[in-house]
């Protein structure tokens, strides 16, 4: 019975402790607040204020269960620390890449810079076009697009909308559409429409790069993956068996601990060279494009 005394013994002291740590915590005293509210508040902030938060709380719950389940059965104290760690840790550091997003985005704004070069070819003004263009926006940069036409529908000079469109977009390539369309306001030229189609063909290529890129990466990041779960699963069957009691000890606990930190680094320095870098805008708020 000893190791489950401890287990509740460590339980109630974590918990004792993060008790103390919200009660030591200054909060604004509020009389005519009523009190069931702020228990709501707090239950919500314990459970998770989105539907994905309060998953990973449940997972990360049942991984203390299991972690001290196993600590009871075999004796492997790491285990209260371990599983936990690798329930929060290993999705975030195996999850599949964001580039497929920036893609999509990428390829938006080359379709819609390519409508924008269609109209405007006839003669029409950029205030027009613009606000004809959100029709047929592109879904990944619609928001943003339709936060333009308010724009310009509520009078903002034309310059100072591009430019706000331009931080909404956050991006390297939404600063060259938006400083396109900013000199084609200030000059009211002709050329704006070859421009806007040269631009999105350049565009189109570099989508075309980025997706082999992100295609050979995500190879490497499914082998991570298989590889992560068949050492799991490998090191899990090894902790019950007579091979792993040279790593019951002080010493040898540590010594598995240096090989996972080592594993865990080779993921982190995996992911860090896999992740593509992102370009440095173009068109600040106090630039001149």
């Amino acid at each position: 019975m000893r190791p489950a005394v401890a287990a509740i013994t460590a339980v109630a002291g974590l918990g004792g402790a993060t008790a103390a740590g919200f009660g030591l915590v200054r909060a604004p005293d509020d009389p005519a607040a009523p009190r069931r509210a702020s228990i709501a508040r707090w239950t919500t902030r314990v459970r998770g204020a989105t539907p994905a938060a309060r998953r990973s709380r449940r997972r990360i719950a049942a991984a203390c269960t299991v972690g001290l389940g196993v600590w009871l059965i075999t004796g492997w104290l790491l285990a209260v620390v371990l599983i936990p760690a690798a329930v929060w840790g290993l999705p975030v550091l195996l999850q599949t890449s964001s580039a497929k997003a920036d893609i999509a985005r990428l390829e938006a704004m080359s379709d819609w810079a390519q409508n924008l070069a269609t109209v405007l070819g006839v003669g029409v003004g950029i205030e027009q076009a613009v606000a004809g263009s959100l029709v047929t926006a592109p879904e990944p940069i619609r928001p943003e697009v339709a936060r333009l036409v308010a724009r310009l529908q509520a009078r903002w000079d034309t310059e100072t909308a591009l430019r706000a469109f331009a931080d909404d977009l956050d991006d390297a390539t939404g600063d060259l559409l938006a400083a396109a369309l900013i000199l084609g306001a200030r000059r009211r030229g002709d050329q704006l429409s070859s421009v806007l189609d040269g631009l999105a063909a350049a565009v189109r290529d570099d989508v075309r790069v980025r997706r082999t890129v992100d295609a050979e990466q995500a190879r490497g990041r499914t082998t991570a993956r298989l590889v992560t779960a068949i050492s799991a699963g490998g090191l899990g069957l090894m902790l019950l068996t007579p091979y792993a009691d040279p790593y019951r000890a002080g010493s040898g606990q540590l010594l598995l601990i240096g090989l996972l930190t080592g594993y865990v680094g080779c993921l982190v320095w995996m992911r860090r060279i896999s992740a593509t870098p992102r370009q440095p805008r173009v068109l600040v708020a106090d630039g001149v494009p």
